[in-house]
């Protein structure tokens, strides 16, 4: 017997909220409680009450399971608008690292060599070790990152993905 099986998307949703105690909780809560994974989350507040705030949410599935995320976190009460931007179309996704890279001689300058190509800038730097700020889609740091493993990467802090969707509406 053939099992037909869908294929795992990622997607990136926006999720509009209000600004209250326990509403990162409660989605992760969901996620949790239901199985999801989330692969990047990042919340910030986006009205100058400091009222409101924006969930960027990365997670993959088939489709029916992305479906299904989206209706359980419509159904919170603290949330006014889910958007998945995958589906929407278009959209800008950016990510921050920082890249703590130790070495000394031709591993140096590798590094620095490697991090002018990625545009990484040094936001610190002693005698044995920098540290580097790259941005950009994750494709771009996971490479970034693959490439320092081999001159000396010592540690990594990511923020994980803020988005939004491109042209002059809202999401």
């Amino acid at each position: 017997m053939h099992i037909k099986t869908e294929a795992v998307e990622r997607h990136t949703l926006s999720v509009i909220v209000d600004n209250e105690a326990g509403i990162l909780a409660r989605i992760a809560g969901m996620f949790s409680a239901r199985g999801y994974n989330i692969q990047s989350l990042t919340v910030a507040e986006v009205t100058q009450d400091e009222t409101i705030s924006r969930m960027t949410i990365v997670t993959s599935g088939a489709p029916a399971m992305i479906d299904q995320i989206i209706a359980q976190l419509d159904r919170l009460v603290p949330v006014h608008k889910v958007t998945d931007l995958t589906d929407l179309g278009p959209h800008v996704e950016r990510e921050l690292a920082l890249v703590k890279v130790a070495g000394s001689g031709d591993h140096r300058i590798e590094a620095l060599r490697l991090a002018e190509v990625y545009r990484a800038r040094v936001v610190d730097a002693t005698t044995s070790s920098f540290v580097f700020e790259v941005t950009g889609g994750s494709e771009k740091i996971d490479k970034f990152l693959e490439l320092m493993r081999e001159v000396g990467l010592v540690e990594v802090a990511r923020t994980g993905a803020a988005a939004i969707a491109r042209g002059r509406d809202a999401a």
